[in-house]
């Protein structure tokens, strides 16, 4: 039953009768509203916004004040991403879906992005669980939201610290770029090669030494992000990156 908290879902629309129209009432019919009103939210869309008023700042007003914004990345729209900004940029949850076999873009591929396909059964449903447990997961422990400008404003925080604190910042972005480089390196490989994910194994292993030994807020907010790092080029999902390892 729901109690009256709204989940705002930020996806391509296009035109009535559409292809893109209909996929996306489908997704929002068949797995997310099913998903969220589980978890006593209700679904509200763009297009389902029916108060007098200009569209766009009432969007941004749902975007920014709403308990639970749910994405979807497909076709990466760039009013989508324009709106992901936004959510990012207030550090609410937001969960991340895209079309099953589309790759997701490198800026937002450390966030769990969860694959949907309403014309298989199968992953329709395994979806709609995933996006209950992300739900849940926020609600236990509302600390753990990171975003990609989140973790650029903590890094901040680090490099206006202590002499600790700005080294500290100067080893992070070194491990971030390193985080980067191999997100090439896996990109361009088709099959597991020992020899990176023996380097990738090592990396992660010392992201979660200095996360483990921080007492400071902000390095390990930083540290959850970068430890969402494919841990080999095997392990892909139809183009994605799957995430193996947590903090």
């Amino acid at each position: 039953m729901s109690e009256g908290k709204t989940c705002f879902v930020i996806s391509p629309i296009g035109e009535p009768d559409s292809e893109i129209r209909k996929r996306s009432d489908q997704i929002l019919d068949y797995i997310i509203t099913p998903a969220v009103r589980e978890c006593g939210y209700d679904p509200l869309r763009a297009d389902q916004i029916s108060q007098p008023g200009i569209i766009t700042t009432q969007v941004i007003q749902h975007i920014v004040d709403d308990p639970l914004v749910i994405a979807d990345l497909t076709n990466h729209n760039p009013n989508v991403f324009y709106e992901l900004a936004i959510r990012h940029a207030v550090k609410k949850p937001v969960v991340q879906i895209i079309q099953k076999g589309e790759r997701i873009p490198f800026d937002v591929a450390p966030i769990r992005t969860i694959s949907v396909d309403y014309r298989d059964l199968a992953t329709a449903a395994k979806a709609k669980e995933e996006i209950m447990e992300q739900i849940k997961a926020v609600e236990e422990d509302p600390s753990k939201i990171d975003t990609p400008i989140s973790v650029a404003l903590d890094l901040q925080i680090l490099k206006s610290g202590s002499p600790e604190q700005r080294s500290l910042a100067d080893m992070v972005e070194t491990i971030s770029q390193l985080r980067s480089d191999l997100l090439d390196i896996y990109s361009n490989l088709a099959e597991s090669d020992a020899s990176v994910r023996y380097v990738s194994d090592q990396i992660l292993a010392g992201i979660r030494d200095l996360s483990q030994r921080s007492p400071h807020r902000n390095t390990k907010a930083i540290m959850r992000t970068l430890l969402q790092l494919p841990t080999a080029p095997s392990k892909l999902d139809n183009g994605q990156f799957v995430t193996l390892c947590t903090s």
